[in-house]
């Protein structure tokens, strides 16, 4: 077995600001002083084992988790989780959780007045395979007002979280839609810097699509280098 790679701090101009201004929490959450970097043990980067049960490929098919069909536009997420080289990146742990059609959460700090849909839970998770490849079945989620400013409504997006073999390694990011005209009044989208963003938005894919059943969407993953896609810090 190979030794384990060290967490490699991402090169700059390709993730967000600890401070945006514009995205309003970030003015009270952000640091004050610079940050101290410790040294990492074997412990960081090898462990621990996260979760008691197996996934199942069940896990990844959001719209078959209850006795009914949610309501909204059915989608397939697919995509491949690969390294700066393009290499793929199997068994990693991939947890989604997302809004509903309406644009609400089923969490109870969630009170906007939106219905809820009894059929949809709004969360999955997946392994991908040997060649880094996942798939999500899901519902199109609807925007939603969030009180950052005047009249703020936050584009439909899905969020995305990646283990490695250890805490330390954890990504989180978020997937938006091609053609979202929120995107552009966005500031948690726009505090990433501008060559970047475009690695958070999906692509329309009709190999993916499913005749009659889905459309499908690319949203491909590199953890680390130039081309990483911007996670949240």
């Amino acid at each position: 077995m190979s030794a384990p790679t060290p967490y490699r701090r991402p090169p700059p101009g390709s993730h967000s600001e600890y401070l945006y201004p514009d995205y309003a929490s970030t003015v009270t959450r952000s640091p004050r002083q610079p940050l101290v970097l410790l040294p990492q043990s074997l412990s960081e980067i090898t462990g621990p084992v996260f979760g008691n049960d197996r996934v199942s490929p069940a896990d990844a098919d959001l719209t078959q988790q209850h006795a009914g069909e949610p309501i909204g536009e059915r989608i397939l997420v697919c995509g491949r989780v690969m390294d700066e080289d393009g290499r793929p990146v199997p068994e990693t742990l991939i947890e989604v959780w997302q809004a509903n059609a309406a644009g609400r959460y089923r969490h109870q700090r969630d009170q906007h007045d939106a219905p809820l849909d009894p059929n949809f839970t709004g969360t999955g998770r997946a392994l991908t395979d040997a060649d880094g490849f996942y798939r999500f079945v899901t519902i199109r989620p609807g925007a939603y007002p969030w009180r950052n400013h005047p009249n703020a409504w936050r584009p439909a997006h899905i969020h995305f979280s990646l283990f490695g073999n250890a805490f330390a390694t954890r990504l989180v990011t978020q997937m938006y839609f091609p053609g979202d005209p929120l995107l552009a009044l966005d500031p948690i989208y726009n505090s990433v810097p501008e060559g970047a963003r475009d690695r958070m938005v999906s692509t329309f894919d009709l190999n993916l699509t499913e005749p009659e059943h889905a459309l499908g969407l690319r949203f491909d993953i590199v953890l680390r280098g130039r081309d990483a896609t911007p996670m949240e810090r």
